[in-house]
């Protein structure tokens, strides 16, 4: 049974970021994406802290965040940078 609670709060998550998204005027998309970087950054922590309290199967998989976690931030970063030299004058 708590595999399908999981289960629905992560299919109605998708939903609603995407809808949210979708939503978003392009003149805060790169708030919104300095949002998402600080967010990513607390799951790049979180990440770090099950590879050391999560036994064998935890270890690998906080690995696995980390990695993922941390390409999330970088791309962020690159994204968010990318949109703020669009408005910069010439």
């Amino acid at each position: 049974m708590e595999m399908i609670n999981i289960l629905t709060v992560f299919i109605l998550a998708i939903f609603v970021g995407f809808e949210i998204i979708t939503k978003v005027p392009p003149t805060l998309h790169t708030p919104l994406m300095s949002g998402s970087n600080a967010i990513s950054g607390i799951a790049v922590v979180g990440a770090i802290i099950a590879t050391k309290v999560g036994g064998e199967t935890g270890s690998y998989l906080g690995v696995i965040a980390v990695v993922f976690a941390t390409i999330n931030v970088v791309g962020g970063f690159l994204v968010t940078d990318r949109m703020l030299k669009m408005f910069k004058r010439k």
